[in-house]
C-alpha cells in the first residue's frame, strides 16, 4: 500500500513518454496543432493594404468580424 505512489507516479511518466512520442510522429507527418486563423492570410493582408490606404483599423476590423488587434500585431 504503501508503494502504490511509485506505481502511479511510473505510469504517469509512461503516458507522458507516449504522448509526447504520438505527437512528435504527427507532426512529422504534418499534423497541424492548435487553433485554426479565424481569417486567411489573404484576407488580413487584404485590410491592412487597406489600412495603409487611408482605411481605419476600427472600420476594416468591422468588416472582417475581428478585433483591431488582430490587424496591428505583426
Amino acid at each position: 500500500m504503501a508503494d502504490d505512489w511509485v506505481l502511479a507516479e511510473l505510469e504517469r511518466s509512461l503516458i507522458t513518454e507516449r504522448t509526447r512520442a504520438g505527437v512528435k510522429v504527427a507532426q512529422a507527418r504534418g499534423v497541424k496543432f492548435g487553433r485554426k486563423p479565424k481569417r486567411s492570410p489573404a484576407q488580413i493582408d487584404h485590410a491592412r493594404q487597406q489600412i495603409e490606404h487611408g482605411r481605419r483599423v476600427q472600420d476594416v476590423a468591422a468588416l472582417l468580424n475581428v478585433d483591431r488587434t488582430t490587424l496591428t500585431v505583426p
